[in-house]
């Protein structure tokens, strides 16, 4: 007729009595009146403060629980964020819960999710739990980049590099990541015709980066190869303005213009361009000789002019010598000492030189 019901003091005792929840048996020993046997008893440990019953609905709805359970019962848009003994233990998804308070110290943050992005001032503790990969979707924006934050489509915020955190289930989330370094475009095997008809091969190079990073994803599907077609373009009209002759002088200044031609675009595309510089011009084979010749043949002229140069000088360096002498017979006799003296050495002769006329006796002997 009567069982007897013993409750530890580190347990708590539930009762159903055909179906519907009785109460919660505290510790000590409790006797109920059961002929028919219908009393149903679950015996729980506060210890672990998780509450884990297929009718927890119906023991939270008869209050029965008293102060010793905190009751988190959470709406489609609301979040919950437990901690125990001061530790981080789970985030809860929308639903009915129940927590022992007997044992442990247990809190309890009820967080709206309409707003979708979840800030914390303890957030890096929270997403490495365990219960927050199910409810919450964590994105890392890396160094030197941003990222650009939808919402079903809209455009919301553009984040700084950090970790942000995000409800799930509550709108269609897209984070974009846009590249804030300097990048480069290699614009190669570019066969273009110039202006006298010779067609060219050139590779360039343009540097730019990403300075407003929503425009760059609104405002085209593919910024890069938009910039990309762009410097196509501006390259063969300057290209194809100029002659081959002009084009291979100033090839530094058809760089100048491949910038100035793109910065608008550029700027269309929330770019900016950075540098640009033709890295190659590739002649075709039969021009290339051709050339080659040419540069062969203006060489061998300044060569030949050069040469003319040095004998026109040294010509008028003899007239010049031969003027002076001739003003000067006293010169005349000092350079004819020093032809006979060149002589004797070679010859291995001794030559004196007596009165007047006898060194141009010498000389008329030699």
């Amino acid at each position: 007729m009567f069982r007897r019901m013993k409750i530890l003091p580190h347990e708590r005792g539930l009762l159903f009595r055909e179906g519907a929840f009785a109460g919660v048996l505290r510790p000590g020993v409790h006797w109920t009146f059961d002929p028919l046997l219908k009393l149903r008893l679950f015996v729980v440990s506060p210890r672990n403060p998780w509450l884990d019953h297929r009718d927890l609905d119906l023991i939270v709805k008869s209050g029965k629980l008293g102060g010793e359970a905190i009751v988190v019962d959470l709406k489609d848009y609301e979040r919950a964020l437990v901690w125990i003994d001061g530790r981080f233990a789970a985030v809860l998804d929308t639903g009915l819960y129940a927590l022992w308070t007997v044992e442990r110290d247990v809190r309890v943050e009820i967080v709206d999710a309409r707003t979708m992005r979840f800030d914390h001032a303890e957030l890096p503790v929270i997403v490495r739990s365990r219960t927050a990969a199910s409810v919450l979707e964590v994105v890392h924006v890396e160094a030197n980049h941003a990222g650009l934050w939808f919402r079903d489509g809209a455009y919301q915020a553009t984040l700084a590099p950090g970790t942000y955190a995000f409800w799930r289930n509550v709108g269609k989330l897209q984070v974009q990541m846009v590249d804030l370094r300097e990048l480069t475009l290699d614009i190669s095997g570019q066969e273009i015709m110039t202006a006298d008809k010779v067609t060219l091969r050139l590779n360039a190079l343009v540097n730019y980066r990403v300075t407003d990073p929503l425009r760059s994803v609104a405002e085209v599907d593919g910024a890069a190869q938009a910039l990309y077609r762009a410097a196509q373009l501006a390259l063969r009209e300057a290209v194809g303005a100029k002659d081959l002759d002009a084009l291979l002088v100033a090839k530094d200044a058809l760089a100048g213009e491949l910038s100035v031609a793109i910065a608008p675009r550029a700027a269309e595309l929330g770019l900016t361009v950075v540098a640009a510089g033709v890295r190659d011009v590739i002649l075709p084979g039969d021009m290339k000789e051709l050339m080659n010749k040419v540069t062969e043949a203006k060489k061998a002229a300044e060569a030949s002019l050069i040469t003319r140069r040095e004998e026109t000088a040294a010509m008028r360096m003899q007239a010049n010598t031969a003027k002076i002498l001739e003003a000067s017979p006293t010169l005349m006799k000092l350079k004819e000492l020093e032809v006979l003296e060149k002589v004797a050495h070679k010859a291995n002769l001794t030559v004196v030189l007596g009165d007047e006329g006898l060194a141009d006796k010498v000389v008329k002997l030699l």
